[in-house]
């Protein structure tokens, strides 16, 4: 039954794929109510504790220094999200990758696009969102990973981001895009119980180079994502904590299609991607078509773990119409699909 409800959901996102942005539920209807100009943090800061639905808050360029919230309270709807948006100039700047999120999302229904992130120890972290769209942002120099999905945030669109040097502080935590939260962490953020991050999608983004983990992580307890139109640029990854590709799978029942992965070569980067199972029940039902994978290491360019100490994985397919250049080992360690 378990398996049955990630297929059906799993061809319900495909298919809404097809027919509608993701990230707002009508993105025609949605409109604007209250224009808010801010040109500095303090401005900024006051206009997001005071956001209400509709509202368009444009940055001017220029450098808003601190960390910046945006409330669980602080919803917009789907036919009025709330928009903070500025060009590449204007720098949300924390000063510091050591401590601190540069940008805190907890509400629903926001469109954030256009801006820089820069010099927190975590760029956006987003939790318990849904329907929220980021786009068009540059996050780079962040202490451990750029944008992390966290506490259940579902239906939400990552696209056309621009990450690159991350992990400055700790490597081991330097992914470009993380969704989702690793087991020991589900006591602190959903009870015990899977992190479900579910129906995210990740499409256009330039994740590398200088990325000190994998590009995308997908922790297990998430499920149906679309990975889909990215570049991946393995410069500069240090093979901390595991991190040795372009993305590690976890969850269940994603696709992850049309990407394209380059490796500069050296021993670090071992496989283009890879699935594991951290625990029994996750791992499974991922599907990768269409990828483009120089992988330029002594890996495969998709490498599926099929059993280990935490479980075993199934149902997971690599289609022939991946391409593979320079990797040593093969093209997968499973069978090809047509």
């Amino acid at each position: 039954m378990q398996r049955l409800l990630y297929i059906v959901s799993f061809l319900l996102l495909i298919a809404c794929s097809k027919n509608a942005m993701p990230g707002t539920a009508n993105p025609v209807a949605a409109s604007v109510l209250r224009t808010v100009n801010v040109s500095n943090a303090s401005e900024l800061k006051a206009a997001l504790a005071d956001a209400q639905a509709g509202d368009d808050i444009i940055l001017s360029d220029g450098s808003y220094k601190g960390k910046f919230v945006v409330a669980a309270n602080a919803d917009g709807r789907a036919d009025a999200m709330i928009t903070l948006r500025g060009s590449r100039n204007a720098i949300l700047d924390a000063e510091n990758i050591n401590t601190g999120y540069v940008l805190y999302l907890q509400a629903d229904y926001w469109k954030i696009s256009g801006i820089s992130i820069s010099n927190g120890l975590k760029g956006i972290m987003a939790d318990g969102i849904h329907h929220c769209l980021l786009e068009k942002i540059r996050v780079f120099n962040i202490g451990e990973e750029a944008v992390h999905l966290r506490k259940a945030s579902t239906h939400n669109s990552l696209r056309e981001l621009e990450i690159s040097h991350t992990g400055l502080k700790t490597a081991d935590y330097g992914e470009g895009i993380y969704i989702g939260s690793a087991k020991n962490n589900w006591p602190n953020y959903s009870n015990g119980l899977a992190d479900k991050c579910d129906s995210n999608y990740v499409i256009n983004n330039i994740i590398g180079p200088e990325v000190k983990a994998e590009c995308i992580d997908i922790k297990e307890g998430t499920t149906g994502g679309i990975i889909r139109d990215n570049r991946f640029d393995a410069t500069g990854i240090t093979g901390a904590n595991s991190g040795d590709s372009w993305i590690d799978v976890k969850g269940n029942g994603y696709l992850i299609e049309n990407n394209r992965g380059t490796n500069p070569g050296g021993t670090i980067f071992k496989d283009g991607y890879q699935v594991h199972c951290a625990v029994q029940g996750w791992g499974n039902d991922n599907l990768f078509k269409n990828n483009y994978c120089e992988v330029n290491a002594a890996g495969y360019g998709f490498n599926i773990q099929l059993s280990g100490s935490n479980g075993t994985t199934s149902g997971n397919k690599v289609f022939s119409n991946n391409q593979v250049v320079a990797a040593a080992s093969g093209v997968s360690n499973i069978p090809l699909s047509n």
